[in-house]
């Protein structure tokens, strides 16, 4: 029988409020992660710059180097994709220490409405990760174009065979690529209908007045429109093909989830 790796606990990954929906499980978490378009990366900015931390959206995706072939339930570096003078990694290449620049990396994909009988109890259906991790500049030309060819491949499956690469000189030097250690990171799912108050349920006459339920919730692809210089007429299998899986693949996730059963039964 495999073994599920798990993240450890950590005072700033612990999850204490509705700690039931917690998951600290590798491929649960990298899931969330490698799904989600954006992700919000938080850094301690530079002392000159104010007390703020500060919070950038940014493209990014987990992944091995060393390892290619590891599974997303494997041990993963997080890839961030970059400007090669921007704040981030500016700071990531003067931080001192051997750890590297400390980041928290969070990710959210909503999957639902949950309205019930009272505002009080309204919800989402979600699943959200937070990571923490040390982040260093990746260095070497060949580490640097893997991992632009691991997060253009997450814009859209297959496109960077299908677009002019390799990238030239000047590209490979304009772009900065963060290569993030992880060192902790948690997750949390809430999957199922309203979680009613019992004073609320037993009551009649408000059962009756109100509707509750789950309004599902997915990102949907919509039908490409073509650039002005576009020539090719016919849109490209690979395109087609990945509007219909995430399409498919995100409302599924959104239905099955509005269908679970709320709360979870806890493991036995």
């Amino acid at each position: 029988m495999s073994r599920t790796l798990v993240y450890p606990k950590t005072p700033s990954s612990t999850a204490h409020r509705y700690n039931e929906r917690a998951t600290y499980d590798l491929g649960a978490i990298h899931t969330i992660v490698n799904t989600s378009k954006v992700l919000h990366i938080s850094f301690p900015p530079d002392p000159s710059e104010g007390p703020f931390p500060a919070v950038i959206p940014m493209i990014g995706q987990m992944g091995s180097f060393d390892r290619p072939s590891a599974d997303i339930d494997d041990p993963l570096d997080c890839y961030i994709h970059g400007y090669v003078s921007s704040r981030l990694m500016k700071l990531a290449r003067s931080s001192t220490g051997g750890e590297g620049l400390p980041l928290t990396i969070a990710a959210t994909k909503v999957d639902g409405l949950v309205l019930s009988l009272t505002p009080f109890s309204h919800d989402y259906n979600y699943r959200s990760a937070v990571l923490f991790g040390y982040g260093h500049v990746v260095e070497t030309d060949e580490e640097k174009v893997w991992a632009m060819r691991l997060i253009t491949d997450s814009v859209v499956t297959g496109r960077w065979e299908n677009s002019r690469t390799p990238p030239d000189g000047g590209e490979l030097s304009s772009t900065s690529i963060l290569r993030v250690k992880i060192v902790s990171g948690s997750g949390k799912i809430r999957e199922g209908g309203p979680g009613e108050d019992k004073k609320d349920a037993e009551k009649e006459d408000v059962v009756n007045k109100f509707w509750t339920g789950v309004v599902p919730v997915w990102e949907t692809i919509g039908e490409p429109v073509p650039s002005k210089r576009n020539r090719v007429q016919e849109l490209p299998d690979h395109i087609r093909g990945f509007m219909e899986r995430e399409n498919d693949m995100n409302e599924k996730q959104a239905f099955s989830a509005a269908n679970a059963v709320y709360p979870k039964p806890k493991a036995q």
